[in-house]
């Protein structure tokens, strides 16, 4: 029974010496890697780049300004994979002495050539046909911002636009100077104006007045 206990209490100071002796060795081999990761065509830092050790499975994520820190062993695999980019590697020289380095990763603009895509504002020829025969071939920007400024157009906006202190001072200025125009005179009146008469029977000839 002593004699069992010896070798089990041994074993266990056999293994605990060996895990110490090679988290020692781990320890003195680990290395703080840093680096940026910059694009081959401008030389800007390509942000929030995934930064992913193959050899242990653990990764980092970049700041905005494409740094990026993290632990790592002699001859460890690293990835670098940004959205546009060819994913690229890395791996860690086993020659390092001191126990920080960092380097500046380039990484290769990813040009993918994508079949030639034909796009048609219609999905088939019979709508293309419809189209083509209720199209209104003179409704160009020049004839629409001509509709919109007649005189019909402008009337029916201001109908519906609240007076404000500019348009109340014009109108008062404007009674003001009719005011005075007729000023120790009858006012005037359209049912005695020739001249609005005229025009009141040239539009009943050419059929406004019917439109209206």
């Amino acid at each position: 029974m002593r004699l069992f206990l010896i070798l089990f209490f041994s074993l266990i100071y056999f293994f605990s010496f060996s895990q110490k002796k090679k988290n020692e060795l781990i320890d003195s081999n680990l290395i703080q890697l840093s680096g940026v990761i910059v694009s081959n065509e401008t030389l800007e830092p390509l942000p929030y780049t995934t930064v992913y050790d193959k050899t242990i499975g653990r990764g980092v994520i970049a700041d905005y300004y494409g740094f990026f820190s993290m632990v790592v062993l002699p001859g460890d695999t690293i990835l670098f994979s940004f959205y546009g980019y060819k994913t690229s590697s890395y791996i860690v020289p086993d020659s390092l002495i001191d126990n920080r380095y960092s380097i500046i990763h380039v990484a290769q603009r990813d040009t993918i050539d994508l079949p030639e895509v034909d796009v048609y504002p219609w999905p088939s020829r019979e709508d293309f046909a419809r189209a083509f025969v209720d199209m209104e071939p003179y409704d160009d920007a020049l004839r629409r911002a001509q509709q919109q400024l007649s005189g019909e157009s402008l009337a029916f906006v201001a109908a519906r636009l609240e007076g404000d202190a500019s348009l109340s001072y014009t109108s008062s200025r404007n009674e003001y100077y009719t005011k005075l125009y007729t000023s120790g005179q009858l006012p005037v009146n359209n049912l005695l104006n020739p001249y609005a008469w005229s025009k009141l029977i040239k539009d009943w000839k050419e059929g406004k007045l019917s439109r209206q």
